[in-house]
C-alpha cells in the first residue's frame, strides 16, 4: 500500500483547522473502526519510482462538454484541461501559487499587473508562445462573441486593457485595484492558447474534431465521443522538472457508481478522483489499491433563491439550525464530510490560516438545535404555511438523502421542507435560468473554490451582481467590506476583512452550508504520484502519475 503524504505544514494547518470546528463535530467523523477519516487530510501521494506505458483513469462527472479553456468550469472540463493547457500561474497541491508559464509578475498598487514570460516554451506544434498569444488568450474572456464561463463582472469586467508590452511582457490594467486578481491566472482565466490555431479552426474549437493547441505535459492524441480521452505525453514539453512519466493516459467516462467500484476493484481503471459515496466501504476494503482523502476546497449547500419562505433570512437560519449535520456527515457522507459552518470551505486559504481559523472558532457550531432554532423562527415574516422545495438532480441519489434530513428538521420547527428531483439535463438551468428557479424555494450544489482565498469565493455568494448570488441577495455593509477588502495589498488585513464578510454572510445566510466534503481519492498499487488535494482541477496532476515502488 503506498502512503498518503501530509507537510507538516499541512498537518499544523489542519489541526487548527479541526479544533476550530469541534463543537460542531463530535466524534462522528470517525469510521466503523473507531479512525477519524479526516484527522489528517493527504496533499500529495508518494511520488512515482518509475514510468509507465500506459495508465488509465476515470471522470465520474462524465465527458467533458469542451476542451476549450474558457469553457472549462466544471469537474470533467478542468480535470483534462488541468494536464494538456497551462496558465501563467499555477496552484500547486498545497494550494500555494506560484508561477508557471509567467516567470514572474509584479504589481505595486494591486491594479496593474506586469507578468513576465518564460523563454523557451512551445505549443504542441513546435510554434513558440509568443507575447501576443498571451494578450491573446487573456483577452477571449473580455470578448462576448467568445461566450467565455470565466467571465464575471468582478474579475474580467473589472479588467480595462490586456497587452503585450513587449516581446517577453504583458500588462494587465485594472479598472479599480483587486490584489486577489494575479491568483485567477492559475485557473482557465489565466491559461494560454495558440491565437493561430484557435482562429484558424472556428466553431469546432475544443470538440473532438477540432481540439485545441496549448503547452501542457500532455497533448491530445485521441477523443472517442462518449467513451473515453487519450492524453499522450509531449515529448518536447518545457518544464523538465516535471517530464510526464506516463507515456498514454487514456481517462475514460464511466458515470454510474456500481461500475466505477467494479472498475477499480478489479483493476480495469488505475484511480480516479471524487469516487461515490456509496463505494468508499468498498474501497477502503480493496486490495489491489488505497482510498485516500485529501484537503479540499469543496462544499454541499443549499442555495436559496429568494422565493417562498427560504427568502426569509430568519428561515434560512432557523433550518440550518435545527438539521443535523453531524448525522449526515457520518451516514451519507460516510465520515469523509465535516459539517460546515461557514461559506468558506474548511481550510481553503493559503494565507493567513491564523486569522481565517480563529474567526471559524467564532461561528455558530453546526450542531442540531430545535430548541434555538424555534427561537430564530419566531422572528420570521414569511408565509411559514408555504411548503418549501429543495430541487436536486435525480441522478445523484445522496441528494435526496440530505434532502430529507432537512424535512425531518423542519417537521420539527413546523415548516414543509419537500425534495423534488428533476434530470441532470434540467437541473443544469438552476445556475443560469432565473425562469428553472422560478417556484423553487432552493436547489443543491457541490460547489468549490476556485483559487484558496475566500474573498474570492464569498464575493460570487453575497456581492451584488455576484455570479452565485441567485436570489438577489444585498447587504451594503457587506457591500463596503468587499471593496475595503479588494484593495488590501497586505495578506492579513484582507484576512481579517473577509472574515468580518464571512461572519455577516452567516448571519444572512444566503446559501445553507452542509458539508465540507474531502478529495475523495482511490489509486490501484500499480500507479502513485498525483496529489490528493483539490488542486488538481487546476494542477496537472497526471505529469506526476507514474509506476509506484
Amino acid at each position: 500500500m503506498k502512503k498518503a503524504l501530509v507537510t507538516t505544514s499541512l498537518a499544523l494547518s489542519m489541526t487548527l483547522a479541526v479544533a476550530s470546528c469541534s463543537s460542531g463535530s463530535g466524534n462522528g467523523d470517525a469510521a466503523a473502526d473507531g479512525k477519524d477519516r479526516l484527522a489528517e487530510l493527504a496533499v500529495t501521494t508518494e511520488a512515482a519510482s518509475g514510468e509507465l506505458e500506459s495508465a488509465t483513469w476515470n471522470l465520474p462527472f462524465g465527458e467533458p462538454a469542451s476542451l476549450d479553456p474558457i469553457l472549462a468550469f466544471n469537474y470533467p472540463e478542468n480535470t483534462v484541461v488541468a494536464n494538456i493547457c497551462e496558465g501563467l500561474m499555477m496552484i500547486e497541491p498545497d494550494f500555494s501559487v506560484t508561477p508557471n508559464l509567467a516567470e514572474s509578475f509584479d504589481t505595486q498598487d494591486g491594479q496593474t499587473y506586469v507578468y513576465q514570460l518564460r523563454q523557451g516554451v512551445t505549443f504542441w506544434d513546435g510554434s513558440p508562445m509568443t507575447a501576443q498569444d498571451v494578450a491573446y488568450s487573456l483577452n477571449r474572456h473580455l470578448d462576448p462573441a467568445e461566450g467565455s464561463y470565466w467571465a464575471s463582472d468582478a474579475v474580467s469586467g473589472n479588467v480595462e486593457s490586456i497587452e503585450a508590452t513587449s516581446d517577453t511582457e504583458v500588462t494587465v490594467t485594472l479598472k479599480a485595484p483587486d490584489w486577489t486578481f494575479n491568483s485567477y491566472m492559475a485557473t482557465p482565466m489565466g491559461v494560454v492558447v495558440s491565437e493561430e490555431h484557435r482562429k484558424a479552426t472556428g466553431e469546432a474549437y475544443g470538440t473532438p474534431q477540432g481540439g485545441v493547441m496549448c503547452t501542457g505535459p500532455f497533448s491530445v492524441d485521441e477523443w472517442q465521443s462518449g467513451q473515453s480521452i487519450t492524453l499522450a505525453k509531449n515529448e518536447a514539453y518545457w518544464n523538465t522538472d516535471r517530464t510526464p512519466k506516463v507515456n498514454s493516459l487514456e481517462i475514460q467516462f464511466i458515470v454510474d457508481p456500481a461500475a466505477i467500484t467494479n472498475a477499480l476493484v478489479s483493476g480495469a481503471i488505475d484511480g480516479s478522483y471524487d469516487v461515490p459515496l456509496s463505494a468508499v466501504s468498498q474501497l477502503e476494503a480493496a486490495g489491489n489499491g488505497e482510498l485516500i482523502l485529501g484537503k479540499s476546497m469543496q462544499m454541499l449547500a443549499i442555495i436559496a433563491t429568494g422565493d417562498g419562505p427560504l427568502g426569509d433570512p430568519a428561515v434560512r437560519r432557523a433550518l440550518w439550525t435545527a438539521t443535523d449535520q453531524q448525522a449526515l456527515s457520518g451516514t451519507v457522507f460516510e465520515n469523509t464530510a465535516r459539517p460546515a459552518v461557514s461559506l468558506i470551505p474548511d481550510g481553503g486559504w493559503s494565507f493567513a490560516d491564523d486569522v481565517f481559523s480563529s474567526a471559524r472558532a467564532e461561528l455558530p457550531g453546526a450542531e442540531a438545535d430545535i430548541e434555538k432554532a424555534k427561537e430564530i423562527l419566531a422572528d420570521a415574516t414569511a408565509d411559514l404555511s408555504e411548503t418549501i422545495t429543495i430541487v436536486y438532480p435525480t441522478e445523484r441519489s445522496y441528494y435526496a438523502d440530505m434532502i430529507s434530513e432537512f424535512t425531518r428538521a423542519g417537521k420539527e420547527i413546523g415548516l414543509d421542507v419537500q425534495p423534488q428531483g428533476v434530470p441532470s439535463a434540467q437541473f443544469g438551468a438552476f445556475f443560469s435560468d432565473p425562469e428553472a428557479r422560478a417556484g423553487h424555494g432552493a436547489f443543491v450544489t457541490t460547489n468549490y473554490m476556485d483559487v484558496p482565498d475566500p474573498l474570492v469565493f464569498l464575493r460570487t455568494i453575497v456581492q451584488e451582481g455576484g455570479s452565485q448570488n441567485f436570489s438577489g441577495y444585498s447587504n451594503p455593509e457587506i457591500e463596503e467590506l468587499l471593496a475595503k477588502a479588494e484593495a488590501a495589498s497586505d495578506e492579513t488585513e484582507r484576512a481579517e476583512l473577509t472574515t468580518e464578510i464571512e461572519a455577516l454572510a452567516m448571519a444572512d445566510m444566503p446559501w445553507l452550508p452542509v458539508v465540507d466534503p474531502a478529495v475523495r481519492l482511490f489509486m490501484s498499487d500499480r500507479v502513485t504520484g498525483v496529489p490528493a488535494s483539490f488542486a488538481y482541477l487546476y494542477y496537472p496532476w497526471a505529469a506526476d502519475l507514474g509506476a509506484a515502488g
